[in-house]
């Protein structure tokens, strides 16, 4: 048998060896001649990128190409190989990262392989993983129906109610006062419905400007107005789309704002400031409001209709003046709660110290009292196991006192106006006054006689957090 037959044989062998590494290689090859024809391309290329032999072989190489530049012209142009380049191939766009290398025989070039690695779904898990994060980062609705403690029957009845509304989409309209639990009530909806594993968005409509929360609920287009953000900005509404938004003291909302709002309860739609174009959009509305809306309305402060919507599934939560047989229950689970946090042992409260909790109104409702038992905690001995009448801080308005002396010193040039000395006076007392309220905004309004957003422009102002 002569040496040229055994050549011709092992080449055969080699022939046949690589062949079958080309069809059955997961990554998509295609292969081109030295004027950019196809010529070969593997089963994978075909899998990938939804092109047959047909649509490629004897074509330009920029066939195959939905968005992008041929790697191949590139590297039939310069001779040098190409890597990581990402293109879109085919009828379906797939997305794929290519590397491509000349071919050279004896000095001269005669074609291109590039080899195709699709990672279409590369990206969507990257996608899927971005958006993971991000709910993991916004994600708020950490309560469920387990958190909310008590035995009292009306509150019973609304975290019945709260379960029934949780199985539908319907508009809930939670009405109770400052403290009472409804941020809570929120959470448990959204955690018990099928929008669990979606955006939960709160918004404070008395906090916000009532000149921002137009552009904050429904977001703008660039250049709506002066300042507005390059390329505009999604809206809390679009943040939550599929979701839940939570307007909290939703009586605050002025009635242009109103007016946009029943827009999107009726068509479910909302349009960006400066937009015009409407953008679709599924969201479960949660309202709540310490007031008494209906006044509002009648007082032409709150439209009717919006009214109408959002009380579709009204839910009130009883203040704790009206659950009293609950404070021991709830004094409890805060000891407990608060012996985590702290890491200490108390083991109960005696009866002195609850009669006295008895004894109070709660104008801060379960907040408040969740505050006096951190705070009692707080003075206690480490070696001290029982809240005792003596450990609880003073919660009485009029426990403290505000410190309006005079002692200035004229001589030394340090007289204050009469404005100023009415804005030292005023902050202290605002302050004295947020205290006795545990930091509750509407309750210390309502003590101050003055609107709840009057009351947040004066912590602005005095920078009062």
């Amino acid at each position: 048998m002569s040496d040229a037959f055994i050549n011709v044989k092992n080449l055969k062998e080699v022939q046949s060896m690589l062949g079958a590494v080309f069809n059955a290689t997961q990554d998509a090859i295609s292969v081109v001649d030295k004027n950019g024809i196809g010529i070969m391309v593997n089963p994978a290329y075909t899998k990938i990128t939804g092109l047959s032999e047909k649509d490629v072989l004897g074509k330009s190489a920029t066939v195959d190409i939905a968005e992008g530049e041929s790697v191949h012209l590139k590297v039939l142009a310069t001779k040098k190989p190409v890597k990581g380049a990402l293109l879109k191939v085919g009828p379906n766009r797939k997305e794929v990262l290519v590397n491509a290398a000349p071919i050279i025989v004896d000095g001269e070039l005669i074609g291109s392989v590039g080899v195709l690695h699709d990672i279409t779904e590369m990206n969507k898990l990257s996608e899927e993983l971005r958006q993971a994060k991000q709910i993991i980062r916004k994600l708020e609705a950490k309560y469920t129906f387990d958190d909310i403690e008590g035995r009292d029957t009306e509150l019973l009845n609304a975290v019945e109610k709260a379960k029934k509304a949780a199985d539908t989409s319907v508009t809930v309209l939670l009405i109770g006062e400052s403290g009472t639990g409804k941020e809570i009530f929120a959470h448990a909806i959204h955690n018990a419905s099928d929008r669990k594993y979606k955006q939960f968005v709160r918004v404070n409509c008395a906090a916000i400007p009532q000149s921002l929360l137009e552009s904050e609920l429904f977001g703008y287009e660039e250049g709506a107005f002066t300042g507005a953000k390059k390329g505009g900005k999604k809206g809390l509404f679009e943040e939550a789309n599929g979701g839940t938004i939570f307007l909290d003291e939703i009586a605050e909302i002025n009635v242009e704002t109103q007016a946009k709002l029943l827009r999107v309860l009726q068509e479910k739609e909302i349009m960006k400031v400066g937009g015009i174009k409407p953008i679709s959009i599924d969201v479960r509305v949660i309202a709540a409001s310490n007031v008494d809306i209906e006044n509002a309305v009648k007082q032409g402060k709150f439209r009717k209709d919006l009214y109408y919507r959002i009380n579709m599934f009204p839910i009130r939560i009883p203040p704790l003046k009206e659950r009293r047989g609950d404070i021991e229950i709830l004094a409890r689970f805060f000891i407990k709660k608060y012996n985590q946090e702290y890491g200490r042992n108390i083991e109960g409260i005696d009866d002195d110290a609850l009669e006295k909790l008895m004894e109070y109104n709660w104008p801060g409702n379960v907040r408040e009292l969740e505050n006096i038992i951190g705070r009692a905690i707080i003075n206690m001995k480490i070696t001290e196991k029982v809240i005792e009448k003596r450990h609880l801080p003073k919660f009485e308005l009029g426990d403290e006192k505000i410190d309006t002396t005079l002692d200035v010193d004229f001589s030394q040039g340090q007289a204050m106006t009469l404005e100023q000395l009415i804005e030292k006076i005023e902050k202290e007392y605002i302050s004295h006054v947020l205290r006795h309220c545990n930091n509750n905004k509407t309750q210390a309004a309502k003590v101050l006689d003055i609107s709840l957003r009057n009351l947040y422009y004066k912590l602005e102002k005095y920078n009062l957090k």
